[in-house]
């Protein structure tokens, strides 16, 4: 296959925020010399087979296990297998190449409040939120290259981003869940170390309301566990829905104290909880003040939808979560 040489002369692009001053040159993050780029076609061979992912079991937590389908009332619910291998195969084929990670993060805004972007609305919970429903409060703004005065779209706090290149105030990333190239503030992407390999999955399926764990040894990924799960419910102004995606660990809290909805008062913690996005936590069964004893179990688990946002769990489940699943190397999957 003879390559053929395109001389590639690339434009100076527009890249500021408003603060940038008169004059003052606006893409010195991201300058390129003229390059010269030989492309070639592809030899068939060259081409990566799909990857296979085997799944077999091989608990390590085997208290209120789950079968692969199960009764529910007048129905049955089911491990969704199908699903969760599309995306242990996602995880898995953004790991063939060396890549270097990063999370995105703005949990209670600390790293500031996202600009509004192109195009919003208010929710039901009248927030501002984008067109895909990702509320602006602890969000990330997403802008596009050819303008960086005016976010396109916001990115959820506990995303999973491939980091392509740092610049001196913007990061260019690739954003894995929901595809796409964006430039994005500094101040809201935390790399992750180099030498991170995701073996480990959480994966919550709202539909069925069940989690399982997963851990990637060999060629094959290993279910470690498989139990009943409360996910979030839409219910306007404080509980809401757990959000869809593909997330990272980020925090641990052996005990996290909540309030009463609407004020300061402490309403009680809920235990070996594990922050993933957001206020979403991977928690046991939560202890109602005045309450300090823990909660194995509670009947509503794999019901149906009756957290804030949260993954209710037995308690003991949320500990072997809790004790198992790395920061900042673990993966969540939540899907329906």
């Amino acid at each position: 296959m003879k390559p053929v040489p395109i001389f590639l002369i690339l434009c100076l692009s527009t890249l500021s925020f408003c603060t940038t001053k008169s004059g003052e040159s606006q893409n010195a993050d991201f300058q390129k010399q003229d390059t010269l780029v030989t492309v070639t076609s592809p030899d068939k061979d060259t081409i990566p087979a799909p990857i296979e992912i085997v799944i077999e079991k091989e608990l390590l937590y085997d208290q209120h296990t789950l079968a692969d389908t199960y009764p529910y009332k007048d129905t049955t619910r089911v491990f969704q297998w199908g699903k969760i291998k599309e995306r242990l195969r996602l995880l898995d084929s953004i790991q063939q190449k060396p890549a270097r990670w990063a999370i995105l993060q703005n949990y209670r805004n600390k790293n500031g409040e996202a600009p509004l972007v192109r195009k919003f609305h208010r929710d039901a919970y009248k927030r501002v939120s984008d067109t895909l429903g990702i509320e602006r409060y602890q969000s990330v703004p997403l802008y596009l290259s050819e303008d960086t005065l005016t976010a396109e779209r916001y990115g959820r706090d506990g995303d999973l981003v491939k980091l392509l290149e740092e610049g001196d105030r913007l990061s260019r990333i690739q954003t894995i869940y929901t595809a796409g190239e964006w430039l994005i503030p500094k101040k809201y992407v935390k790399p992750i170390a180099d030498t991170v390999t995701f073996n480990k999955a959480i994966c919550v399926d709202v539909t069925n309301q069940n989690i399982a764990t997963l851990e990637h040894i060999g060629s094959k990924w290993l279910v470690r566990s498989m139990n009943p799960a409360t996910t979030g419910q839409h219910r306007p102004p404080y509980a809401q829905e757990t959000p869809l995606g593909m997330f990272v660990v980020q925090e641990k809290k052996a005990r996290m104290i909540y309030l009463v909805d609407g004020s300061k008062e402490t309403g009680g913690f809920a235990p070996y909880a594990s922050r993933f996005t957001n206020g979403g936590y991977i928690h046991g069964v939560p202890v109602n003040a005045p309450r300090k004893s823990l909660i194995e179990y509670s009947p509503t688990l794999g019901t149906t939808p009756r957290s804030h946002m949260c993954v209710r769990n037995a308690t003991s489940h949320a500990k072997f979560v809790y004790d198992w699943a790395p920061v900042n190397e673990t993966i969540v999957f939540v899907f329906d």
